[in-house]
């Protein structure tokens, strides 16, 4: 079943039975019989539908933002954070598509050439819950301009944010085929994937949801791109105000109760500064941070997604301070709902499971680090390569330190994010491919070479 469930009270609201074998298979024939068609209009055209979808997402910020937070607790201020973020990616690529598809010349050898860029089909998109319109935007807006068709499947606590994204869209003259919302469940997803008629997959989740989806796409030759988890570092080589640092990486932390692929994840602070920045992150940890309504704008930390959610990081987190870690503050559980916390842990060394998992929730890991070639070090030491950042007064030195980081992105003297026109992704553990910005709108696309 897709069922909304507020995780603030763990009231059951509304359940909805997962699609049928017959309307899963007659999805698929939809957006694939209506790819000739939308492949051909203009792209000109194509954009101007993504460029209105973006206008009614703006205009409709407190609806979406009050169904993000009865299905998986985001606070309202993040919400409408979210849906500007949306209406951003809507905009670029409906004000940039047609640039960005516009075919490439060539100066060949005994002659010339153009790179032609054209779309590949009907393709599958498997989001997740924790940004339920972000996710699906940074997929949707450079396919619809592209030219291909969606068939869509969000996660299954989040069924009212799927039918209003799909509601959206048609409002704006996406056709009523072109993109189709679907309650199949995860287990239908292989057959999805396994049909000749479907040509690609876009997964952001967990790494086991991306191993799985990924070797399926392979087995059936499918294109792929894949965002998955993250335990991104954040160094702190120096500072001139301690004080901002901390308020900044802090809340780059607990940014949606900590259930941010591409949050820091992993503090490592150089020696000198170490003792005083623990000291001080750990004070406005517990002192900022108060369990709350998510719908209250007063609340500083909503619930996380699910009670099943809160009870597996606080799990980790006593597994880690049973296997040695130090406990600086937080760690509980708070009930009714599902909240935790905000939690602070140092003294994680290599033997103990949180050195290397994800934590998805409001938890800090601090790290010392006796050197440059240290910090380094211990940010490299993950399965993980999504994104990172790097805090400091030396604009050179930050440079070389991110130069040397293994990961998709680095940000210096801020912590993640995410912006239209930059593209997000990873390597190691954390997935493959792009999206967002120029490179966002080739994964799915035909680059055909004409010889003239």
């Amino acid at each position: 079943m897709y069922s909304v469930t507020n995780p603030a009270t763990g009231e059951l609201v509304e359940e909805i039975p997962n699609a049928t074998a017959e309307q899963v298979e007659d999805a698929i024939g939809r957006v694939r019989r209506a790819y000739p068609g939308w492949r051909d209009v203009p792209v000109t055209d194509r954009a101007k539908i993504v460029l209105r979808a973006g206008e009614l997402f703006a205009e409709r910020s407190a609806e979406l933002t009050a169904v993000m937070t009865l299905e998986m607790g985001k606070r309202v201020s993040e919400g409408r954070g979210e849906i500007g973020v949306v209406a951003d990616i809507f905009d670029y690529y409906g004000t940039h598509g047609p640039d960005l598809l516009a075919d490439e010349p060539l100066t060949i050898k005994g002659g010339h050439a153009v790179i032609a860029k054209e779309p590949i089909g009907a393709l599958l998109g498997v989001m997740p819950w924790n940004f339920p319109c972000y996710q699906v935007a940074r997929f949707v807006a450079p396919n619809l301009v592209l030219g291909n068709t969606i068939l869509l499947k969000h996660a299954s606590i989040c069924p009212r944010s799927a039918a209003a994204i799909e509601d959206i869209l048609r409002e704006a003259g996406v056709p009523e085929d072109v993109y189709v919302n679907t309650f199949a469940s995860s287990k239908q997803v292989p057959g999805i994937l396994a049909d000749p008629r479907i040509q690609g997959v876009s997964l952001t989740g967990s790494e086991q949801a991306g191993v799985s989806v990924a070797a399926e796409a392979g087995r059936n030759l499918k294109r792929c791109v894949l965002e998955l988890g993250g335990s991104d570092p954040l160094i702190v080589l120096d500072t001139a105000d301690l004080d901002e640092t901390v308020r900044a990486t802090a809340t780059a932390r607990m940014r949606n109760c900590g259930q941010s692929c591409n949050a820091p994840k992993r503090m490592i602070v150089l020696d000198d500064i170490y003792e005083e920045y623990v000291e001080k992150l750990t004070a406005r940890v517990a002192d900022h941070y108060v369990p709350g309504d998510p719908a209250d704008p007063a609340t500083t930390l909503p619930p996380l997604a699910s009670i099943s959610a809160a009870d597996e990081v606080a799990g980790q987190v006593r597994k880690a301070v049973a296997q040695g870690a130090t406990l600086r503050t937080g760690g509980e559980r708070v009930h009714p709902g599902a909240y935790l916390e905000a939690t602070v842990l140092t003294d994680v060394t290599p033997d103990m499971d949180a050195y290397y998992e994800e934590i998805f929730g409001p938890v800090v890991l601090v790290f010392r680090a006796r050197t440059e070639d240290d910090a380094v070090a211990i940010a490299n030491d993950s399965p993980f390569g999504l994104g990172a950042s790097v805090f400091g007064t030396d604009p050179g030195r930050m440079r070389r330190v991110a130069g040397r980081i293994e990961s998709g992105m680095v940000y210096l003297n801020r912590a993640g994010g995410s912006q239209a026109d930059l593209p997000f992704g990873g390597i190691k553990r954390s997935g493959m491919g792009r999206e967002l910005g120029a490179a966002g709108i080739e994964e799915f696309m035909n680059k055909k070479s004409i010889r003239l």
